[in-house]
C-alpha cells in the first residue's frame, strides 16, 4: 500500500518544482530540442517514475504498474477511438468518395481561409463534439491537405481549431466527468464552460485565418471569421445554457456552417487564395454527394441512438469493471486512490465509431475482406505515434498515482484569491499531460472545488475554468502532435509541429486566464450562475 505525499520535500515550492520535472521536459524536448514525440515522451515517462521512486518514495513496481494502468486505459480512451475514426476517413478515400467531399466543401469558396474556417473549425467542431479523442485533427488535416494547403499548416490549423469545441467534446464527456468527481451538477459547469468558450469561440476563425495568409488575409477575409466565430459562439452559449450542454457543439457546428454558407452566397473575399486541387473541375450527382457524407450522418445517428436512455442503460451494463492487480494507493488523508479499470467496451466512443464504420460500408459498398485491410493499414499508419500515445499516457498516471500531479495543484491553489487567474493554468497543465480535457477534469476537478470552497467562490466557475483552460493545451500535447503527424504523414516532425503552435497556446490560455478572473470580480462576476 504506497500512501501519497504532497509535499515530499517539506517545501511545497521545492516540491512542485520537482513535480514539474516530466512535464517541462516534455516540452523542452519537443519544442526546443525537436525531438520525435515518442522519444520525448519515453525520456518523460522516464522521468516521472524516477521522481515518483527517488522524490515521492514510491516503490518502483507500484510506480511501473500505475505506468501500465495508463498505458491501459489509453487503448479505450485514445486509440481505439483515432483508428476507428481515421479508418472511416480511409474508407472514404478508397471508395472515391473523400474526394466528393472535398469538392463539396470547395464548392462552398474557392478561398483557403473560408475552407479552413468551414473544415478545420465548423466541420471540425461536429467531428470533435461526435467523437472528441484525436479523429478532428487527423480526419480535418488530410482534407486541408488535399485542397492544397501545406501539411504542416493544415495539421496546425486543424490543431489551433480544435479548441473551441473541446470543453464539451465527445457529447459533452469533459463537463459529465466534473460531475462525476465532484458530484455537483453537470448543468451548472456546463452553463459556466459556455461563459467562457463562447468568447474565445468568437476568436478562433480570426486565428486560423491569421495563420493561413498573416495580416493581410486578416484584412480580406475578416468578415467570414466574424460571421463563422459569433454564430458559432452564441449557440455554443445558448444551448449550454438553455438547452443541454451535451448537443451544443453540435448545434453550434452546424450554425456555424449554415451561417458561412449563407454568407458566402453574398459575399467572397475580393482577393481569393485557391485551392490546389489535381484533376480539374469535376460535377458529382446529388447521390454521390449523399454517399460521401452518409458516414457522418451514420455517426450522427449511431451517437444519438446510443443516448437514448433504454439504449444507453443497455450498453452501460455490458461495462466490466475490476480492481487493477497489484495497485493499491491512498491519498495523503488515508482514502484509497480510484485504481478501478473500466472496460466499457460497448458504449465506448470508439467502439460507436466502429459500428458506424461498419454500417457505412453499405453505402460506400466497400467488402469486408477490403474494409479489413484497409484498417490494417490504418493501424501501419500510425506507427511510432502509438508508442507516444502509450507513453504519454503512462506518464500521466505515473505522476497522478504518486502525488505529483495533487502537488502541482495544491501549489497554484496556494496563491489565494489570484488563483482564479492561474485556474485555467490548472486546466491546461492536466491536458497538456493527459490529452485529453476529460483527464483533465478528472485529475484536477475535484482539486478546484476543494480550491473554491476554501477561497469562498463559486465551485462551478473553478471547475468550468479547469475545463476551459485546459481545451488550450490540447494543441500542444504529445499524443495529439503525434495523431496529427501521423495522418500528415509527417511523424518524427512533432517538435517543428509544436513550435508552430505553442504560441497560439499560450495567447488563447492567457485570454482565458483574465476572462476567469473577471468573472471571479464584480466586473464579470454577474456571468456566475
Amino acid at each position: 500500500m504506497y500512501q501519497q505525499n504532497p509535499n515530499p520535500t517539506g517545501s511545497l515550492f521545492l516540491s512542485a518544482l520537482l513535480a514539474l520535472i516530466p512535464l517541462v521536459a516534455v516540452l523542452v524536448l519537443l519544442g526546443g530540442l525537436k525531438w520525435k514525440a515518442h522519444w520525448a515522451g519515453l525520456t518523460a515517462l522516464a522521468l516521472a517514475i524516477g521522481v515518483a521512486v527517488v522524490g515521492y518514495s514510491m516503490p518502483l513496481g507500484p510506480a511501473l504498474n500505475s505506468a501500465a494502468f495508463g498505458a491501459a486505459t489509453s487503448v479505450l480512451v485514445i486509440l481505439w477511438i483515432t483508428f476507428n475514426a481515421i479508418w472511416i476517413y480511409n474508407l472514404t478515400v478508397h471508395s472515391g468518395h473523400f474526394a466528393v467531399l472535398r469538392r463539396s466543401f470547395s464548392s462552398i469558396s474557392d478561398d483557403q481561409r473560408v475552407q479552413a474556417i468551414v473544415i478545420a473549425f465548423s466541420f471540425g467542431a461536429l467531428l470533435e463534439a461526435l467523437a472528441g479523442g484525436g479523429g478532428p485533427v487527423a480526419i480535418c488535416s488530410v482534407m486541408l491537405i488535399a485542397l492544397g494547403v501545406d501539411p504542416m499548416k493544415a495539421v496546425a490549423l486543424s490543431l489551433i481549431a480544435d479548441t473551441a469545441p473541446v470543453a464539451f467534446g465527445g457529447m459533452g464527456n469533459p463537463i459529465t466527468v466534473l460531475n462525476t468527481v465532484t458530484n455537483l451538477p453537470a448543468d451548472q459547469f456546463g452553463a459556466m464552460a459556455g461563459r467562457q468558450v463562447a468568447i474565445l469561440a468568437v476568436f478562433v476563425p480570426f486565428v486560423l485565418v491569421a495563420v493561413t495568409d498573416g495580416k493581410r488575409g486578416l484584412r480580406e477575409a475578416w468578415p467570414v471569421a466574424l460571421v463563422a466565430g459569433l454564430s458559432f459562439g452564441i449557440t455554443q452559449f445558448a444551448v449550454s445554457n438553455f438547452w443541454s450542454y451535451k448537443l451544443c457543439d453540435i448545434v453550434a457546428a452546424i450554425v456555424s456552417v449554415l451561417a458561412v454558407v449563407g454568407f458566402t452566397r453574398v459575399w467572397q473575399p475580393a482577393r481569393s487564395i485557391p485551392p490546389v486541387i489535381a484533376g480539374g473541375a469535376t460535377t458529382d450527382s446529388r447521390r454521390d454527394v449523399v454517399t460521401a457524407f452518409a458516414p457522418y450522418a451514420i455517426i450522427v445517428a449511431v451517437f444519438s441512438i446510443a443516448q437514448i436512455v433504454p439504449v444507453k442503460k443497455f450498453l452501460d451494463s455490458l461495462t466490466y469493471k475490476f480492481p487493477w492487480p497489484g495497485l493499491h494507493i491512498t491519498n495523503a488523508a488515508g482514502k484509497p486512490v480510484a485504481t478501478t479499470y473500466q472496460l466499457n467496451w460497448a458504449s465506448a466512443t470508439g467502439t460507436l465509431l466502429f459500428v458506424s464504420g461498419l454500417l457505412s460500408l453499405i453505402f460506400l459498398k466497400v467488402a469486408v475482406n477490403k474494409a479489413a485491410q484497409i484498417y490494417g493499414q490504418t493501424i501501419r499508419q500510425f506507427s511510432w505515434a502509438i508508442l507516444a500515445i502509450l507513453a504519454v499516457f503512462s506518464l500521466s498516471y505515473v505522476m497522478n498515482f504518486s502525488g505529483q500531479i495533487t502537488t502541482l495543484g495544491l501549489w497554484l491553489a496556494g496563491t489565494g484569491a489570484f488563483f482564479a487567474f492561474l485556474s485555467p493554468v490548472v486546466g491546461w497543465f492536466g491536458v497538456a499531460i493527459t490529452g485529453t480535457d476529460a483527464g483533465s477534469n478528472a485529475l484536477f476537478g475535484g482539486l478546484q472545488v476543494t480550491a473554491a470552497n476554501q477561497l469562498g467562490a463559486s465551485p462551478f466557475l473553478f471547475g468550468a475554468s479547469n475545463s476551459s483552460g485546459g481545451v488550450m493545451a490540447k494543441m500542444i500535447s504529445p499524443q495529439n502532435l503525434a495523431i496529427g503527424t501521423a495522418a500528415a504523414d509527417l511523424v518524427g516532425r512533432e517538435g517543428d509541429l509544436f513550435r508552430k503552435v505553442f504560441g497560439w497556446s499560450l495567447l488563447l490560455l492567457l485570454a482565458m486566464c483574465v476572462i476567469a478572473y473577471l468573472q471571479s470580480t464584480p466586473v464579470l462576476g454577474w456571468m456566475v450562475p
